[in-house]
């Protein structure tokens, strides 16, 4: 091993293509990538979910590793993440990890009811690479969201040399609060459950173990950063990240421009770039062909992609949805979640037959052919850590409309007079959780549709925007270096 390159552990509870619920899969996939071709010594630790066994070639590195409060010993596979070139370590231990649902719920839904004990370990078993050798020894273990957080807590509290800890954020609403009992189900001393440790309201926040002990913290995008410092995003964590504000760094996810490029996509049957746009008015007839919306007009076409749910702004959208088809536009909406809301949605649909269309579920192949074939996309979100579909949006020439809140804020530039005028617009963005702030958003998007020099423009903008993983990897690489010369 080059004994130069920065050495990094990086701890998740799911990686694409293995195991991915959310977006944390894809930055556990993607990120490492980008660091390796830094030349950092960037090695994955996960848990030996079935998925992840089956798909991995792993060999054993140890056999026996016993800690408390299990009876039989951990073993600690290696391999190769797939179509990369990051390795892995896998924690197997079948009464953990080997059951049949998902990795957080089971079949039905229902959160393991062990899920301390399961996350906890992974965590136990992280921080001992910081304090041994276990093959690799990182300088920095990198852990992410709630089901790392004890990594920081459990290498505090070991009298041996340590390994560095920096804690990412991908969403606070999410935290892993458990019973007092985990305290000493993990063996962490008694003082460590108060209210300057990981005591969160009488019980332990996973999280708030993470953010209160480690080294540094990170978050999805700079606004995010900013906006979980304040009550109305730090769901109650808000006054520990005010006071350790000089420790948290907001950097950018990036995207997979491999994945999602309008002039290799294999969804696509017209592909196209910044500097020949036709293709993309052949992806918008395609698509309005498929789902059965009208062609005899050039409306333009607005696009979703969601889970269906209050966070992403539904309820700002729907109330507005009649007007929005009135005053000429199409909608097509891809996602699922409050069944509630589906229903609702459906019915609009079958009102507006010609004009809107609604698929509930998740179609890879549509999304694509959405953020290709749509006009505008829609991302009404009260709360964004980053978001990715506004970056694919404007990677295919689709013009983003957003709320000014988290990642959004720092995507997309608003198209008011001046931004138009210095020709540095990529988007339309509104700032209150009101449907008829939206609606004025999206009637200033319909007007400049009009325009279409101004709006060409705003495409070319966004297709020229570098939102690859190099870019936030650099800055993960500035951070970790920051980190241990600090």
């Amino acid at each position: 091993m080059n004994g130069s390159k920065l050495r990094v552990l990086f701890v998740a509870s799911e990686a694409y293509p293995l195991v991915k619920t959310g977006g944390l899969g894809d930055v556990s996939y993607a990120l490492p990538n980008a660091l390796r071709d830094l030349e950092v010594d960037i090695r994955l630790l996960l848990p030996g979910y079935p998925e992840v066994l089956k798909q991995l070639s792993l060999i054993e590195v140890h056999e026996d590793i016993r800690l408390y409060p299990l009876r039989e010993p951990i073993r600690l596979l290696a391999g190769i993440m797939p179509g990369g070139v990051t390795p892995v370590y896998v924690v197997e231990y079948s009464r953990l990890y080997d059951r049949r649902g998902g990795p957080y719920q089971d079949e039905f839904g229902h959160d393991w009811s062990d899920n301390a004990l399961r996350f906890g370990m992974l965590s136990k078993v992280a921080a001992l690479f910081g304090t041994h050798n276990l093959s690799f020894k990182p300088q920095i273990i990198h852990c992410n969201d709630w089901q790392t957080g004890l990594v920081p807590a459990f290498l505090t509290f070991n009298s041996n040399p340590r390994a560095l800890t920096l804690m990412s954020i991908h969403n606070i609403a999410y935290q892993g609060v458990f019973g007092p009992e985990v305290v000493g189900l993990f063996g962490l001393p008694p003082e460590s459950f108060n209210m300057f440790g990981l005591e969160y309201h009488g019980q332990v926040s996973f999280l708030k173990a993470g953010l209160y002990y480690a080294d540094w913290i990170t978050t999805v995008s700079p606004t995010y950063a900013q906006n979980i410092q304040t009550p109305g995003y730090g769901y109650g964590l808000e006054g520990l990240l005010a006071q350790r504000q000089h420790q948290l760094t907001g950097i950018l996810n990036g995207i997979d421009t491999d994945a999602w490029n309008p002039q290799t996509d294999s969804y696509l049957v017209s592909h196209f770039n910044s500097e020949n746009l036709a293709g993309k008015a052949r992806n918008t007839q395609l698509l309005r062909t498929k789902l059965g919306l009208s062609s005899q007009k050039q409306l333009p076409l607005m696009g979703l992609i969601t889970r269906l749910t209050e966070q992403k702004g539904l309820d700002l959208l729907v109330p507005i949805i009649p007007e929005i088809i009135k005053k000429g536009a199409q909608l097509v909406i891809l996602g699922s979640g409050d069944k509630n809301l589906e229903k609702h949605l459906q019915q609009l649909a079958d009102s507006y037959a010609e004009n809107m269309s609604v698929y509930f579920g998740y179609n890879e192949e549509l999304a694509h052919q959405i953020e290709a074939g749509a006009n505008i996309f829609l991302m009404p979100s009260k709360f964004e850590p980053c978001g990715l579909n506004q970056m694919y949006s404007m990677r295919y020439g689709t013009i983003p409309i957003v709320r000014r809140t988290g990642g959004l804020a720092d995507t997309v530039i608003d198209a008011t007079p001046e931004n138009i005028e210095n020709q540095t617009a990529t988007g339309f963005v509104f700032e209150d959780e009101e449907p008829r702030e939206l609606l004025y958003c999206i009637q200033r998007a319909l007007r400049t549709f009009r325009d279409k020099t101004v709006w060409r423009m705003l495409q070319i903008n966004g297709m020229n925007r570098d939102f690859s993983w190099r870019k936030s990897a650099q800055e993960y690489v500035s951070l970790y270096q920051k980190l241990l010369n600090h």
